[in-house]
């Protein structure tokens, strides 16, 4: 069974993108941890007010422990994971070839870290707020308006009412179906 990382904000992560996905792969048997800003240990707050018990400090987060690194988007997202300490843990894992994904406004984050370049994903948008986008473009991302896109071994969503669909291609990547994943309760 794979080791996959959940990476989230201390303040301001989306709860659904992080515990539909997480619940999916759990119920298959897979293992997950989950990273943040904060320090291990502490518990970090969903935007909808779900609390996590943080078990990495991204600083310390290796690409050679995990199989998979999914981030999670949500308001705090950009303010608390839009910064090196992100971009370097999304490069480990890009240039070792492991499953690396992410949701909501999170794959700004990855496409800042240069792991999107020519590769097709997929963000949050709406009608008034294209910005996200727009830093997919500039960092010459394929941009695909569509819930879920993957492209090799990089899975993006783009927002809450794709967490779902994410959390079942996430599990797909690892050869089972959301059905089979179903048959663990």
């Amino acid at each position: 069974m794979a080791k996959i990382l959940f990476v989230i904000a201390k303040n301001g992560f989306r709860d659904v993108e992080y515990f539909t996905p997480k619940e999916i792969l759990e119920k298959a048997g897979h293992s997950v941890k989950t990273a943040s800003n904060g320090k291990t240990g502490e518990i970090a707050n969903g935007a909808d007010e779900g609390k996590v018990k943080i078990d990495i400090d991204i600083s310390d987060a290796d690409a050679d422990d995990f199989d998979a690194v999914v981030f999670v988007g949500g308001p705090g997202a950009l303010e608390n994971l839009d910064n090196e300490k992100s971009y370097r843990l999304a490069r480990e894992v890009s240039a070792k070839k492991k499953l690396l994904a992410a949701i909501c406004i999170a794959p700004a984050i990855l496409a800042k870290a240069g792991v999107l370049e020519n590769r097709k994903a997929t963000v949050w948008t709406s009608v008034s707020d294209k910005s996200a986008v727009e830093i997919l473009r500039k960092n010459k991302a394929d941009f695909i308006d569509e819930d879920v896109v993957e492209d090799g071994n990089i899975i993006t969503a783009n927002g809450p009412k794709s967490a779902e669909e994410f959390g079942g291609k996430l599990l797909k990547f690892y050869g089972k179906s959301p059905m089979e994943a179903l048959r663990y309760e």
